[in-house]
């Protein structure tokens, strides 16, 4: 165990530091900010003494090294070019919260939702029930997310009045932005689960669970379930990238004050150390996501750790 830790703990390090490095170059390669920032009667000397200002007339290896060092010494990420002296990653971190929150309750809703219906098929071995919930998973995962959050809006804030639509104040204010990640999720977890316990189910120890007289009930739930378990684990991890992609557009649509929301405004406004930081943030949380998945993964089945 000790041994996977280290080996996934360089891994990261390696992984921050080329997101780091992409960071950088998306950030010089779309000009010089000054050009961006003043107005476009600004003279050529105002634009020179804003690039000399942010260090943009320095050689780019230069930049580069300043940018690594002012990371590693001192935490310094760059401040923001729209709101001056406050810290680009001050103004990140302030938003990490609301989308980890709304994250979170997404991705637990799909899974349990996920599971609820696997288990559900097992104990009926209702190939119609099948059917039906994965016609209608797929169904829903064929519409984008902006759509069916507009829905929900449409139904359940405009035509019932039942939801508020948009921020964080309220606490019901998460159902609509919650349901619209999860839905998206849940064919996919459905799928691993109804595979995984298909397969479980035509194992020996399953069998002779039946043969010493348990019910079906304790057997899918207690003994085929959490062996079954483990795909989702694995998926969750990896297709974590995609899921944070997601957030920024139904942040956006329910004007949720997470991350997505700020780094999308942050493009908009060309406010590039925002964006920077929080690509990095995003990133550390996908590292951190899969390595806990890893070890988790490990603690569940000890074949993770013989092959690590």
């Amino acid at each position: 165990m000790a041994r996977l830790i280290a080996r996934r703990l360089i891994q990261a390090l390696a992984t921050i530091f080329i997101v780091v490095t992409i960071a950088f170059a998306l950030g010089r390669l779309s000009g010089s900010p000054a050009a961006l920032l003043l107005s476009e009667n600004a003279s050529r000397e105002q634009i020179d003494a804003l690039n000399a200002s942010l260090g943009f007339d320095q050689p780019l290896w230069k930049q580069y090294v300043d940018y690594l060092i002012g990371i590693v010494a001192r935490g310094d990420f760059g401040d923001s070019y729209r709101q001056s002296g406050v810290p680009s990653m001050q103004l990140v971190l302030e938003r990490v919260p609301a989308s980890l929150q709304l994250g979170a309750a997404g991705l637990i809703a799909g899974v349990l939702l996920a599971t609820l219906a696997a288990v559900a098929v097992h104990l009926t071995r209702s190939t119609g029930l099948r059917a039906t919930l994965l016609t209608v998973g797929a169904a829903r995962q064929a519409v984008p997310d902006f759509f069916f959050g507009l829905l929900l809006v449409l139904v359940f804030s405009v035509g019932l009045g039942l939801l508020p639509s948009l921020g964080n104040r309220d606490p019901l204010a998460i159902i609509m932005p919650a349901a619209t990640i999860a839905t998206a999720q849940f064919v996919v977890y459905l799928r691993l689960l109804d595979n995984s316990l298909g397969e479980q189910a035509r194992l020996d120890y399953t069998r002779t669970a039946y043969a010493r007289g348990e019910n079906r009930f304790r057997v899918v739930v207690s003994e085929m379930l959490p062996n079954a378990v483990l795909p989702v684990m694995t998926v969750a991890g990896i297709s974590l990238g995609s899921f944070l992609g997601g957030l920024v557009i139904v942040e956006n649509v329910f004007a949720w004050p997470g991350l997505g929301q700020l780094m999308l405004s942050a493009v908009y406004a060309r406010d590039f150390p925002v964006v920077q930081s929080g690509l990095i943030v995003v990133a550390a949380l996908f590292i951190l996501s899969n390595a806990l998945v890893d070890v988790l993964s490990a603690l569940v089945d000890p074949r993770v750790r013989t092959l690590a």
